[in-house]
């Protein structure tokens, strides 16, 4: 892990030290708002109507030696601040990207790659408490990214690397995040290949966190994820698998182990409306030897009006949050108008 740090700082340093100076850059603001009514069978939800305003701004620019930079903030669900990085991209060296708990980098990207024509199926008003895999990605990380020129066409290769990857997501300048818990420093390696033949996309992806060894944990925590996803004509379809080895392996009631498939096609109807259905199995390996297996399904459509949209979600889980019974047997719908400016 510390080589892995070593070297991405080092990469880091040696690119900006060619910076001399910035030309003018630019500045722009893009949002939204959503409106949502949820209705919930075997749960009581309350008020079910909410609203979800997001604003990001977006600076750019251009250096003398051509690296160009990126800033982006946004604020999201009823938050002052939710995300922010800092991006940029290297004439013939590829990107690196700041992160602050944006997600969207690492193993993270590939948590659920599902084609949806909304969310992923644990993404809609209906709780499920599905783990699946987030790597480094949730954490303050640096990723790069290899530039097109340095590998073959349609490929994506990113190394994530976090020195702590534990504690606080957001942290201000001039300060470190908190220790939480037994974890370390951790990176992730993710590969991506989309032409390969006409339509198809393959990913995989891996992350090592290290955790002292004591006595609850016998190791580092790895997690792995492959998958596809195939488009032929107006109809995508996808499946992936992915596991979190927790290595808590001294308490019999612990989970040790999280293993998932998911599966999920999507249909354009036409440019404005499209449907989908997803199914997400997740199995949790228990240290006594038992096992319980969640199941997610969600049923979607979305319409598009010009800037609005209008998106229904029929959604169902089987054993919400690894905990077996029909009191966790939930279903529930989630309606939502979406506005872009």
């Amino acid at each position: 892990m510390n080589k892995f740090t070593k070297i991405g700082v080092t990469a880091l340093c040696g690119s900006l030290a060619a910076v001399a100076s910035a030309q003018a850059g630019t500045m722009s603001v893009a949002g939204g708002a959503t409106a949502t009514y949820s209705s919930h069978s075997g749960q009581v939800t309350g008020n079910p109507i909410g609203m979800n305003s997001a604003v990001t701004f977006t600076g750019s620019g251009e250096l003398d030696n051509g690296t160009t930079f990126t800033l982006t903030v946004t604020g999201a669900d009823q938050a002052a601040y939710t995300s922010g990085s800092i991006a940029l991209t290297l004439p013939s060296m590829g990107g690196i990207k700041i992160n602050q708990a944006s997600g969207g980098t690492g193993v993270d990207r590939y948590d659920d790659m599902m084609p949806t024509a909304w969310e992923e199926t644990n993404g809609t008003s209906l709780g499920t408490g599905l783990q699946t895999v987030a790597g480094v990605g949730t954490s303050m990380n640096i990723e790069w990214t290899a530039s097109a020129d340095m590998l073959p066409e349609g490929m994506h290769l990113g190394i994530a690397i976090a020195p702590g990857s534990t504690g606080t997501g957001l942290v201000n300048d001039k300060a470190s995040s908190g220790v939480d818990g037994i974890g370390g420093g951790g990176y992730d390696v993710t590969v991506s290949h989309s032409s390969l033949m006409d339509g198809l996309n393959v990913f995989a992806g891996m992350s090592t966190i290290e955790q002292e060894t004591t006595g609850v944990t016998s190791g580092d925590r790895t997690q792995y994820v492959y998958g596809a996803t195939y488009a032929i004509g107006s109809v995508t379809l996808g499946y992936q698998n992915s596991r979190d080895n927790m290595e808590v392996n001294t308490i019999a009631a612990v989970k040790s182990y999280y293993e998932n498939d998911a599966y999920g096609v999507s249909f354009a109807v036409n440019d404005d409306l499209s449907i989908s259905y997803g199914q997400h199995e997740s199995e949790a390996h228990i240290n006594d030897g038992t096992t319980t297996t969640l199941e997610a399904q969600s049923i979607q459509m979305s319409y598009s009006m010009g800037g609005a949209s209008i998106k229904f979600a029929e959604s169902s889980v089987d054993n919400a949050s690894y905990t077996s019974g029909t009191s966790k047997d939930w279903d529930g719908r989630t309606i939502a108008l979406t506005l872009a400016f």
